[in-house]
């Protein structure tokens, strides 16, 4: 009948890993690599590679052979199709189909795929102005640091002369750089944290050799301007007020995890990272869907997700052959300061070290880990002061003394 929509048909695949960054493509290799039948990748992107694509500072690869962004992307798309997998790109997956099953949109129309098993990957991104509640005009010159990128490294647009950057983590002295790369001057780095939130040396680079001033106990109460972007007003932390002139604002930072799939599916989530919730393999709550990467904890490097993907993939391999059920897991749970860890469910044997974040500064912190008063595991951290917003890292060797029927295993920061 005209005008009636046609039903899908479903084909069946092996793998389906949904987003094509490191952490997808990653797992793709490594699954294809080992002889599992069809795996295909899907990324709504034009093209795959992830982030990566458009950070061309270098900082990728190994030190051996340091990489830009843009040659680690195509590195790792090269070594998933080498590899065999398929890598389909300008393809959305909009909803599931079925616990395994996917319905998505491309070039060619809807599908909908069926798998084996499903390897989320569908990454973070940062909460750009409106999320922030930032009031004002809404003028040009307003940017995230990936929207950043994209206009200098993949459209080369013009973005004015004066850039205001807010946030003063890596990425935001990333987005720094960017903006002297396309010839604008830095007016100034905003943070409402009493400190800078990356490695002492670049910070002190910045502010000397480039004179880029850094604005602690500072947030932006106001865009100003019609048209374009004239300024911003910001306000520090004794009650002053501020106007600083400039064509360009970028907000920094502020990652969230892309995980609009996994809530749609009914995966149970995370309270603290807001993405899946997943065991020391990566199984998600939902048997044969596993997660990686930054949908799991917005935002590791680009070489954790990558390595989580490769984790991951283990994971389906002895899934798909028949391992049979894994053993029950206990919820991995943070007191504050500390603000979450993942994975953030325990099995015994887990071996996959974990990621946490604190909420504020803690000189020569030291991690514990405890189940039911028990401690399994104490550990001092290699860095002599842990940071908001900077990776921490804890071993996985303790996760053989978990008891299955103990309850939750906590961790706590002193």
């Amino acid at each position: 009948m005209r005008g009636e929509r046609e039903v899908d048909v479903l084909r069946e695949i092996d793998v389906l890993v949904v987003g094509a960054g490191p952490a997808g493509l990653a797992a793709a290799a490594r699954l294809a690599a080992a002889g599992m039948g069809r795996v295909e990748v899907l990324d709504r992107e034009q093209e795959a590679g992830g982030a990566p694509r458009h950070c061309a500072h270098g900082g990728y690869g190994t030190l051996l052979h340091p990489l830009t962004g843009p040659a680690y992307a195509r590195l790792l798309v090269t070594a998933a199709g080498r590899a065999g997998a398929v890598v389909r790109t300008g393809v959305t997956a909009l909803d599931w189909a079925g616990p395994l099953s996917l319905h998505t949109v491309g070039p060619h129309g809807p599908e909908t795929i069926g798998a084996r098993a499903v390897v989320l990957a569908t990454g973070a991104r940062e909460r750009p102005r409106a999320a922030r509640l930032v009031p004002g005009a809404r003028p040009a010159g307003v940017y995230t640091t990936g929207e950043l990128q994209q206009a200098v490294h993949l459209h080369a647009q013009h973005i004015g002369t004066r850039a205001v950057v807010v946030g003063a983590q890596d990425v935001s002295y990333r987005a720094a750089d960017t903006v002297r790369a396309a010839g604008a001057t830095v007016v100034a780095m905003i943070t409402d944290l009493p400190r800078t939130q990356t490695a002492p040396a670049r910070a002190l680079d910045t502010r000397l050799r480039h004179g880029i001033p850094l604005l602690t106990g500072t947030t932006v109460t106001e865009l100003i301007g019609h048209g374009r972007l004239s300024g911003v007003r910001v306000r520090h932390h004794d009650g002053r007020t501020a106007t600083l002139p400039c064509g360009t604002v970028v907000f920094t930072g502020d990652f969230v995890p892309d995980q609009e799939l996994a809530r749609r599916g009914g995966l149970t989530l995370d309270a603290g990272t807001r993405g899946p919730a997943v065991d020391g393999s990566l199984h998600t709550s939902r048997p044969g869907v596993f997660a990686v990467g930054s949908v799991l904890h917005a935002v590791e490097s680009a070489a954790t997700a990558a390595r989580e993907g490769v984790h991951a993939a283990g994971a389906v391999l002895e899934t798909l052959a028949g391992a049979g059920p894994r053993p029950d897991s206990v919820p991995l749970l943070v007191e504050p300061p500390l603000r979450w860890i993942a994975p953030n469910r325990v099995t015994p044997g887990d071996r996959l070290p974990y990621v946490l974040r604190t909420a504020t500064p803690l000189t020569r912190p030291v991690l514990r880990v405890a189940q039911n008063g028990r401690l399994l595991h104490r550990e001092r951290l290699w860095t002599p002061m842990a940071l908001p917003n900077r990776t921490l890292t804890l071993t996985a060797r303790w996760t053989g003394r978990v008891d299955p029927k103990g309850g939750p295993v906590r961790v706590t920061i002193s």
